[in-house]
């Protein structure tokens, strides 16, 4: 990525697929170029919370909702202490925002982090795209980058963009995850201890564990069994990420499965779950992203509106019990617009997995009820 600050939001700007589709727009945030996958999100709200998610890592986000940055940007809902998405596309951006503890713009908080934006563009043509062609990499040219008459060289731009890695086979979760350890203290009374798996992990989740009485140790992506049981965990928690779960080491996750402990993971930990099961993940066309998605919880029929950001699935078969090295296990969760693989669950340990994010930072609590699952098992394997 190159950049300046000059000029934002005023420069020519240019959006161009590495299938050769190219949009034009004004820049928004930082002037320069960017590269990444092209994805879509299809939350109205919780734009703060989708930039600062460390699974947006190397993705270029469309943002479906027309109109955003109306909240602007405050100083309390970053999910992580910096800005992960490669570029940030929007429609009709804000021109003045409007709220009690907005601290200023986003389109100042993009140029502050150096992230390079497009507005203007027509984003439902570009979500209309990416569906029918599926997920693709994705240039944003503005300023410099767009010297020589290049604003009208889509062939040029094109080219740039294929020389970008894809995101298949990318192994993302060291280059988010936290290098030293650290601790999320239980709120009130201490009842257990939680050694986290930090593969991307958002700053609401482990307060939500918090919340029930949960000390929560959040290790580095590269913690080895030893590291995880050195903190006496009553239970393991795999957390979201980044990347392509094909590439992640399985033996912390292995381990685990082993001994036996109560073991929760969502999202890339839900990927990871699966893969240690003897199941394969594969690349979603274009992904599940947004604060609307419906699943439906099959042991209860519910259907919850839930948070996702996924662009990988669990091929698990959804009609029947599978064995597996670690024992009995069933599809426990699946997504009714598509159904994808949106949860896992042992029959004959204390282990499951969801798709999505219960956390809920942004989206409904729906799901908050897992965290309350994962306390009951650990109530029931310390009993």
């Amino acid at each position: 990525m190159t950049l300046s600050t000059r000029g934002a939001g005023k420069a020519p700007a240019v959006l161009v697929l590495e299938d050769g589709r190219s949009f034009r727009g004004r820049a928004y945030g930082a002037v320069g170029e960017t590269f990444g996958e092209a994805v879509f999100s299809t939350g109205m709200t919780g734009y703060q919370e989708t930039l600062t998610d460390p699974s947006y890592h190397r993705q270029v986000v469309v943002m479906t909702a027309p109109h955003i940055g109306n909240t602007g940007i405050n100083d309390e809902d970053d999910e992580s202490g910096r800005i992960w998405v490669a570029g940030y596309v929007v429609r009709d951006p804000a021109r003045v925002p409007s709220n009690w503890r907005s601290r200023r713009s986003l389109d100042e908080e993009l140029l502050r982090q150096g992230v390079v934006g497009i507005s203007g563009v027509d984003t439902r043509a570009l979500t209309r795209h990416l569906r029918e062609r599926g997920a693709m990499r994705v240039g944003i040219f503005s300023g410099d980058a767009l010297a020589g008459g290049a604003l009208d060289d889509d062939t040029a731009l094109t080219a740039r963009v294929n020389q970008a890695p894809l995101m298949k086979g990318a192994n993302l979760s060291a280059e988010v995850a936290t290098t030293e350890p650290y601790v999320v203290p239980a709120v009130g009374t201490k009842r257990f201890t939680v050694a986290a798996l930090d593969l991307g992990i958002k700053g609401m989740t482990p307060q939500r564990m918090a919340e029930r009485g949960i000390e929560v140790h959040v290790l580095p992506a590269t913690a080895t069994v030893e590291d995880v049981y050195a903190v006496g965990p009553d239970g393991v928690f795999l957390s979201n990420g980044p990347g392509d779960p094909a590439t992640a080491d399985l033996t912390v996750v292995k381990g685990v499965l082993e001994r036996g402990t109560p073991l929760f993971g969502i999202c890339f930990g839900n990927q990871l779950l699966g893969r240690a099961l003897g199941f394969g993940t594969y690349k979603l066309k274009y992904g599940h992203r947004g604060i609307n998605q419906p699943v439906q919880d099959r042991s209860t029929g519910k259907v919850e509106v839930t948070a996702h950001n996924h662009g990988f699935a669990v091929d698990a078969p959804l009609d029947r019990i599978s064995d597996t090295p670690y024992g009995r296990a069933e599809v426990s969760h699946v997504c009714l617009n598509d159904n994808v693989v949106e949860g896992l669950r042992l029959l004959d340990r204390p282990v499951f997995s969801v798709q999505y994010h219960p956390e809920a930072a942004a989206g409904p609590h729906d799901a908050a009820y897992l965290f309350d699952r994962f306390t009951s098992l650990m109530e029931g394997q310390r009993a």
